[in-house]
């Protein structure tokens, strides 16, 4: 089976809002986090679509579905998040066991609730990737030079560009290893990590690439949002 976990956790602080979470936020007609489930929706690739999101809007999170997508209520799932990221993608992989009957062969496809530009082409990529190689990343080049700075006042270091890649997501991920790979993380590392592939790099385990694009932005700034309404626009 596949399933897709839409990580809407995060809160409007940096937004300018501390009371409503950004993925609520308008874009366009539609709050961002509807734009994003149309896409995995309308893709027709899952058995379940979950929103995971902070204990206190899940009531709002399925009212917002059934107001903007009611066609595709019946497919989506609302629960909630965690504490931080992983304990998010722990609380998804635990309902599609508990609800879904999802087992170590499936498929999990996680993806912030805030990338709404997400494309059909880098979901299906992702899935492939996944059966494939047991865990993926979407990523792009990076154009920019990156400066590595140790204590944020000098230069330590300067990698070189043409093997970095920004990551975006979705990541995507065989379920039984993506359980196994959390399951096995100590308190510290739990501490230092950004985000599930991460797990698998730590224990040596491979990731593929899936390239990604400029346009799959997260909004997470003001600014963010105007640019987004313009491609939303265009």
């Amino acid at each position: 089976m596949y399933f897709a976990a839409i990580l809407a956790g995060g809160s409007g602080v940096r937004m300018g809002n501390p009371d409503k979470p950004k993925q609520f936020f308008f874009l366009g007609e539609k709050p961002i986090l509807v734009h994003t489930l149309e896409k995995f929706c309308a893709s027709g690739r899952f058995d379940k679509v979950l929103v995971l999101t902070p204990a206190t809007w899940v009531q709002q999170t399925r009212d917002i579905i059934e107001r903007h997508c009611p066609q595709y209520a019946g497919a989506v799932a609302v629960a909630a998040g965690g504490a931080a990221r992983n304990d998010t993608i722990e609380n998804a992989i635990r309902y599609f066991e508990d609800e879904c009957g999802g087992g170590a062969d499936d498929i999990i496809v996680t993806h912030d609730a805030v990338r709404p530009f997400v494309s059909l082409r880098m979901i299906e990529e992702n899935i492939e990737a996944a059966e494939r190689c047991g865990a993926c990343d979407t990523v792009v080049p990076a154009t920019d030079t990156i400066v590595e700075s140790a204590n944020g006042e000098t230069i330590s270091a300067i990698p070189n560009r043409s093997v970095l890649y920004q990551g975006q997501t979705p990541q995507s991920f065989n379920m039984g290893a993506l359980k196994e790979m959390l399951a096995s993380l100590t308190a510290e590392e739990r501490d230092i990590l950004t985000d599930a592939c991460k797990a698998f790099v730590l224990r040596g385990r491979p990731v593929a690439l899936v390239r990604g694009d400029v346009s799959n932005i997260k909004i997470t700034y003001p600014q963010d949002l105007r640019v987004a309404e313009a491609m939303l626009e265009a």
